[in-house]
């Protein structure tokens, strides 16, 4: 079968599994230099074949010939924080149809930035890097560290995704912002926040329709713009770099255009063959408990907080009967209300895992002792600007992609399901809005788009030399799901990071391996991995 073929979607895996290290042989890079191919590309027009549409169910797609897409070069785009990579990068913008359906219909620019190789010329095909959210910008937050040394000998080429804040029509719904940075005051799961949610992705909904086809944002129509740029750019091959969401663009990209694929680094997977509202379950589940055996493993840990597994699940329980207020003092923010639920509990839970470890045992004691602050800032923090602006995500196409590809693909009983198989002892009405997406299910009615096609579930199979990457307390993009996607990949390298939350190319192990994998698809240096220790637990004074 050749690279990128797809086959019959699998069913997810039913149980968190252990990721091991393995390694295949890969195959040799071909050479090429972005920067003085694109340095020619001005004005040039470039025809792509893309092979398909994505039209909605039952439409008919159009043999009309299109409009080829083209790119130009221009001065980088300003971003809403400095992005060291774009110093020196030669930049442009490549033109795309809308909607690849239609001939005569309209077109979007996507910013594109190209990092010229450190030596010159480059030895090695270019990298291309694939952000991240759905809704993050590749440009405005590339997914790559700094000093990663993955330029020393090649390009790196950042883009902005169609609908992210870089391209010329960004779908932003401050609308949402502004609901997010609210809800840290209400209760999580209750009808009347559910309320408030729908109201905000209505209004936004609303405003952005009225000049936007909403239903052309989603991950085959990206996937068809990466044939277009790498077409436009004259590169016969280059290697590919997914984070998060950008790992489901990367799965669904090599179905179209493996044979033009060096090596892939899939980095926090989410297969688009499972990723949906039941799929953020195990994760959670996966990274809660490698968290609490971190615990009991460190002898000062398990004696300051014994049981704290069953502390956590008890207190989901008691918080969602009776919720807890506080009030924290957040930079820009003081005075903020902040609500404390079962579901609040859990969401904090997700997002501190492998980033704020070290102080989650305590948190959780003080939480257990009337004290819920420490919880309350780290929760309200993520939400209320205090740090990087939050706006480049675009919420828009957040929900372009979530509300065809996902949603529709499950029913809630198959959500409640996953829901209650990882945590059974927990309130259904928490059980009910899955960890990372609260309302999504009722956002995505008001959303309005169509189904997507059932192709953009199928199970990417082939030989592309892959790393495959997951920090082991990623309770968003958990372990399992790299284990599930390399099934399928018969060149995979599956590593796993200790005591990691999501984003293993911020942790210096992580980059490590990353970099040495794109040295040499074949044999990636792993050896940090088994030296990589697990986090040492705070510990408090007993009270």
């Amino acid at each position: 079968m050749h690279e990128g073929s797809t086959a019959a979607v699998r069913h997810p895996p039913a149980t968190t599994m252990t990721a091991v290290i393995s390694a295949s042989p890969g195959t040799a890079a071909s050479r090429r230099s972005v920067v003085g191919g694109a340095m020619a590309l001005a004005l040039l027009l470039v025809g792509v074949a893309c092979g398909g549409t994505n039209a909605p169910p039952g439409a008919t797609p159009t043999t009309t010939p299109r409009k080829p897409a083209h790119y130009v070069e221009s001065s980088c785009v300003t971003t809403p924080q400095p992005v060291s990579l774009l110093a020196g990068a030669h930049c442009g913008e490549l033109e795309v149809p809308v909607d690849r359906t239609r001939s005569d219909g309209p077109t979007l620019r996507l910013a594109v930035a190209i990092v010229p190789s450190e030596t010159q010329p480059p030895t090695a095909e270019p990298i291309v890097f694939l952000e991240g959210g759905p809704g993050l910008d590749g440009i405005a937050a590339p997914p790559i560290a700094p000093g990663a040394g993955l330029g020393h000998n090649r390009d790196l080429i950042l883009i902005g995704q169609r609908g992210t804040q870089t391209t010329s029509t960004p779908l932003l719904c401050p609308e949402l912002d502004e609901f997010y940075a609210r809800r840290v005051g209400l209760v999580f799961d209750a009808p009347a926040t559910g309320d408030l949610d729908i109201r905000a992705v209505t209004e936004c909904r609303r405003r952005l329709a009225a000049t936007t086809d909403l239903a052309a944002y989603n991950t085959t129509e990206s996937a068809r713009d990466l044939v277009d740029l790498r077409k436009a750019l004259r590169l016969d091959r280059w290697s590919v770099f997914g984070h998060s969401y950008g790992t489901d663009l990367a799965l669904v990209y090599m179905n179209l255009d493996g044979p033009a694929i060096t090596a892939v680094a899939l980095d926090g997977v989410t297969p688009p063959s499972a990723a949906g509202l039941g799929w953020t379950w195990p994760s959670a589940r996966g990274a809660f408990d490698a968290v609490m055996r971190a615990c009991e493993a460190q002898t000062a840990c398990a004696q300051r907080y014994p049981g704290l597994g069953a502390t956590f699940v008890r207190l989901v329980g008691e918080l969602e009967r009776n919720p807890v207020t506080t009030t924290v003092d957040l930079p820009g923010h003081p005075g903020t209300t902040v609500v404390i639920d079962g579901g609040t509990l859990l969401a904090w839970f997700v997002g501190a895992a492998g980033r704020l470890t070290a102080g989650i045992p305590a948190a959780i004691d003080d939480l257990d002792h009337g004290n819920p602050q420490s919880i309350a800032t780290q929760y309200a923090s993520g939400w209320m600007n205090t740090g990087p602006s939050n706006a480049t995500v675009a919420t828009g196409l957040t929900l372009s992609i979530w509300c065809s590809e996902w949603v529709p693909f499950e029913t809630f009983d198959d959500q409640m399901r996953q829901a209650r198989t990882a945590f059974p002892d927990f309130p259904e009405s928490v059980l009910a809005q899955a960890p990372q997406l609260p309302f999504l299910r009722e956002e995505c009615a008001v959303w309005n788009v169509p189904k997507a096609p059932d192709s953009v579930r199928d199970v990417t199979r082939g030989s592309i030399p892959t790393l495959v990457l997951t920090g082991g307390f990623d309770a968003r993009t958990g372990p399992m799901w790299g284990d599930y996607v390399a099934e399928d990949l018969s060149r995979s390298t599956v590593v796993v990071v200790p005591g990691w939350g999501h984003g293993v190319f911020l942790n210096p192990c992580g980059a490590q391996v990353i970099a040495s994998f794109f040295r040499d698809p074949n044999r990636p240096d792993t050896r940090c991995v088994a030296a990589t220790p697990l986090p040492e637990f705070t510990i408090l004074p007993p009270r």
